[in-house]
């Protein structure tokens, strides 16, 4: 596999490789964008490192990987994607035979990793990040209001939390739903907060103090 020294090829086999792979986390596809991903990611690895060396990259991936899912499925705010696409940069990176190649594998990660999400005006989407997007499964038939001219009234009301904010959630005030961020802070389920702040579209609550 003597073409995978050149660098212009490993930005390609790397672009593909992450494409079909972050793919995999925004769409439905049974598993097929990861097989094919991790097929040609594959061939990168096992063409650039050595058997000494060849584990510890390799959990080094795939701990960014988990962490990257992980804050999708769980924290759903970016932030530990964000270490977590470090760790699957250095471990990319780190194998490259020079700087050049290794800067162009490097664009390549940082480019296909939100290129992927294109794939979700194809395929079924999956709830990946779902708080970010504000696509936290809330309908109008369940009370749920996006956009409200009428956010203001809401300036000193309490409420209490329905899901858990990190930062954005629901929060239920006077039986209604409503989306809404505690600007940056973590807030539990069932916690009492109170409206500081409103407008059309934006609702931002605080932890109610006793």
């Amino acid at each position: 596999m003597e073409f995978l020294d050149f660098a212009t090829v490993g930005f390609a086999v790397i672009f593909i490789a992450t494409l079909f792979i972050f793919g995999e986390l925004f769409v439905r596809t049974k598993g097929a964008f990861a097989a094919i991903g991790i097929l040609i990611m594959a061939l990168y690895f096992s063409h650039h490192i050595s058997a000494a060396d060849g584990t510890w990259i390799i959990i080094l991936y795939l701990i960014g990987l988990s962490l990257i899912i992980f804050d999708g499925q769980v924290t759903a705010d970016g932030s530990i994607a964000i270490f977590g696409g470090l760790f699957m940069i250095a471990a990319l990176a780190i194998p490259s035979p020079d700087w050049v190649y290794g800067g162009l594998v490097v664009m390549a990660f940082v480019l296909a990793a939100p290129t992927s999400y294109l794939f979700t005006k194809v395929f079924p989407q999956r709830d990946m990040w779902s708080k970010i997007m504000f696509k936290d499964k809330l309908t109008s038939e369940m009370g749920y209001n996006s956009m409200n001219e009428d956010y203001r009234d809401l300036v000193g009301k309490e409420g209490v939390t329905k899901t858990p904010f990190r930062p954005t959630g629901t929060v239920e005030i006077d039986g209604r739903l409503y989306s809404a961020t505690t600007d940056n802070q973590w807030v539990e389920e069932d916690q009492a907060v109170k409206v500081i702040d409103a407008d059309g579209t934006r609702i931002l609550v605080d932890i109610e103090r006793t």
